[in-house]
């Protein structure tokens, strides 16, 4: 990883600027579900606190004092209206999250299509990308202008949810991962979701979604999530 950009489980911290970010929370995801008949249990929230306060303890504990959190879209789940479970949780993590830092963006992302509601009663901007000096970071299911690209030396995207399944003996597992590679000639970094009733799509597997990735991953570097970040090595040694 670069040397200001620092993996916290699945955020990713700008260790000069106080920024930390994560992608496709998916809140609303059980709900969704369970309207298209499928019983999942709602568990996802509670995890989702969890998880993040360990993030935020470990933080306090390396003196990390945070002045912006951004989530690089996809928040909530629903493309259409706002659901109930959506604005219960999505303003409960909202409410969880100003706790940690001074400032919330939220980059929208392609589920967010209604969100206006949402961040104006939380007072957080809503915008299509954000900028940290030369970091660019943008949701990932399209490219931005030309003029916006020319201004990144790095791209962080969310949107693909990338993961890979390991075999061991007769057992597969499968892991949420950072993928490190280049779009052109600019550094691109993939977030993993924070979504936690899914691991995401097998980059080996399954079929790629973002335009950043329209390409050839064989020399992606891949950076597994785990009880600690594990270093795979490039996407080839894994085919």
């Amino acid at each position: 990883m670069e040397s200001n950009l620092e993996i916290v489980d699945l955020g990713l911290l700008i260790k000069d600027k106080g920024i930390l970010i994560f992608s496709d929370f998916h809140i609303g995801y059980e709900e969704a579900l369970n309207k298209k008949g499928v019983l999942v249990p709602r568990f996802q929230f509670k995890g989702i606190i969890k998880r993040l306060t360990k993030i935020f303890l470990r933080l306090k504990k390396d003196k990390v004092k945070l002045k912006i959190i951004i989530i690089n879209g996809d928040i909530k789940h629903e493309f259409g209206a706002i659901s109930d479970q959506e604005w219960r949780e999505t303003l409960k993590l909202l409410d969880f999250l100003a706790k940690h830092c001074k400032e919330i963006v939220l980059v929208k992302g392609n589920h967010d299509t209604i969100l206006g509601p949402i961040a104006k009663k939380k007072k957080v901007s809503v915008v299509d990308y954000y900028f940290a000096e030369d970091v660019l970071i943008t949701h990932g299911n399209k490219i931005p202008e030309k003029e916006i690209m020319k201004k990144a030396k790095i791209i962080i995207i969310g949107h693909e949810h990338p993961a890979v399944s390991l075999r061991e003996d007769v057992r597969t597992e499968k892991f949420k991962c950072f993928l490190k590679g280049k779009w052109k000639n600019k550094k691109l970094i993939v977030m993993p979701s924070f979504c936690l009733a899914t691991e995401g799509t097998d980059i080996l597997r399954d079929r790629i979604l973002s335009p950043f990735l329209k390409q050839k991953l064989n020399e992606f570097k891949v950076l597994i999530v785990a009880d600690k970040i594990y270093d795979f090595g490039k996407v080839k040694n894994l085919l």
